[in-house]
């Protein structure tokens, strides 16, 4: 592999011109070697550019996890075109505001979601051609002809990832290849990545999580994966008891559907290299239960769609519950007061930013949201609340916008979140502002219950010893469930919607 690769599709190509029967990745009983995944990913390069699909041009993936999934990822870098991502959970609103934001010329996706890409598709005249991966991809592939190889450049565009659009429309964030190896390359080192690893990979490839930590870091490393289409808490753990590989990611409900596994299981897994959870906090009590059941302690860290990975807790050193480690190697964290843009100092809440190669380059086409979002002096405003340590560590309080001040008094929700957790008969909890005319806002609380005698009172006077009376919820409202986005994570807008809906009724 070249000294400092411009991109992961050059890296990858390394790996499997010098070692193409090296197996890249297991998937339902097949082994694909590098070599076999690198003929594939030329198909789509130059099935691509016989459909005109030239540099710089934007291809959607809309499809769940498989091999062809990442040949059609390497296949479109190999073209010089751009990759969108896309959510499978999306329907045709989210699909029709990126598809055409996005300008997308080329989508490919599957049987599933085929109809969703079809109801929009009148209204996207850009969009030329569909390809769906079991009806019509080998066509596709054989008409595409000779593919004459050209690596991208580092300042070449590779991604334009959509945020998750909490509030507003959401946004296209892009990614240069040179952004994705200087993430990728932070992670293998903090990490300890090797090329005998052996990734178990349950999550889906269209996140940062599963795509640019994932997928990036076995192309870049030349090591394995064992893909799986979903998680399944039944067969990860069986992947496990196997014993055959070396690393998991996941994100706090698989953690918590493992740990529902493990207690209705005699046999446990063997140690495992590294246990990574992230794109949610991870609660202290699953922290501690994990390394009970499982003995091994979960590593946390923090990113996100613009930037990839941010922060990491020590792979040697203390992995400590609650917090996120301190930045990657050749990155920098500080945290800033909301208003003030001050360095505040430690154990202080405010912004978390984040400077470095790995943060993007900005949103497509809408240069006032980069100019707020990214400062000349290079610092990234996160949008997330949190603060630091004297030694270094960094904890998520929640996200700027989810602030609740109530009174005057600054209320961050995940504080409150803590304490209900530990109240007897609550399962889940998330904590919101909602308008009060007296206070400006009020601490409300919407709580999963797996006790059907637990009143509001009762988790209101639970509070009373740990939490000031301006930081209590003022209004507690029982659910069924919290609404989350496919990677898990609460989706706060949707619950304080929620919830003033309900008090409108």
């Amino acid at each position: 592999m070249a000294e400092r690769p411009a991109s992961v599709v050059e890296a990858f190509v390394s790996h499997a011109e010098r070692a193409p029967e090296r197996t890249c990745l297991f998937f339902e009983g097949d082994e694909w070697g590098y070599g076999r995944l690198l003929e594939r990913a030329e198909g789509f390069a130059a099935a691509l550019g016989s459909r005109g699909i030239s540099k710089g041009e934007r291809v959607a993936l809309f499809l769940g996890n498989s091999p062809d999934f990442l040949a059609a990822y390497l296949g479109t870098h190999l073209a010089g075109a751009v990759i969108v991502p896309v959510n499978t959970a999306y329907t045709r609103t989210e699909l029709r505001h990126i598809f055409d934001d996005a300008g997308v010329r080329l989508c490919l996706t599957d049987a599933e979601r085929l109809p969703e890409v079809e109801r929009v598709r009148g209204d996207l005249p850009e969009l030329e051609t569909v390809v769906g991966v079991r009806e019509d991809l080998e066509e596709f592939l054989d008409a595409g002809g000779t593919y004459e190889r050209a690596l991208p450049d580092g300042d070449d565009l590779a991604t334009i990832a959509y945020t998750s659009g909490t509030t507003g429309r959401s946004k296209g964030a892009m990614l240069l290849h040179r952004n994705l190896v200087a993430n990728v390359r932070a992670v293998c080192e903090a990490w300890r990545w090797g090329s005998e690893d052996r990734l178990l990979l349950t999550l889906p490839l269209f996140h940062t999580h599963g795509l640019t930590v994932g997928a990036h870091g076995t192309f870049f490393m030349g090591a394995s994966a064992e893909l799986h289409r979903r998680f399944d808490a039944d067969r990860v753990y069986d992947a496990l008891l196997a014993g055959e590989t070396t690393m998991f990611f996941g994100v706090p409900t698989m953690y918590a559907r493992l740990l529902r596994e493990a207690r209705a299981r005699e046999e446990r897994p063997g140690p495992l290299r590294l246990y990574v959870a992230g794109s949610a906090p991870l609660s202290p009590g699953a922290f501690a239960e994990f390394e009970e059941l499982f003995g091994e302690r979960i590593l946390e860290r923090y990113g996100m769609t613009e930037t990839g990975m941010n922060l990491t807790n020590p792979y040697d050193g203390e992995r400590r519950p609650g917090t996120v480690g301190g930045p990657f190697p050749g990155q920098e964290a500080r945290v800033v007061g909301v208003k003030s843009r001050e360095v505040m100092g430690p154990e202080e809440v405010g912004e978390i930013e984040v400077r470095g190669p790995h943060v993007f380059a900005g949103y497509w086409r809408r240069p006032d949201a980069t100019e707020e979002s990214l400062g000349a002096d290079g610092w990234f405003r996160t949008g997330d609340l949190g603060s630091v340590s004297g030694d270094g560590y960094y904890t998520i309080t929640g996200r700027a916008k989810e602030l609740i001040i109530s009174g005057g008094y600054n209320v961050y929700p995940r504080e409150v979140e803590e304490v209900l957790e530990n109240c007897p008969g609550v399962v889940e909890v998330a904590v919101v502002g909602l308008p009060d005319e007296e206070y400006g806002e009020k601490v409300a609380a919407a709580v999963v219950r797996d006790d059907p005698g637990l009143e509001a009172g009762m988790v209101m006077d639970f509070c009373r010893q740990d939490l000031a009376g301006f930081k209590r919820p003022r209004e507690v409202v029982f659910v069924d469930g919290l609404p989350r986005n496919a990677l898990g994570k609460v989706q706060k807008h949707l619950v304080r919607e929620g919830l003033i809906e309900g008090e409108a009724d």
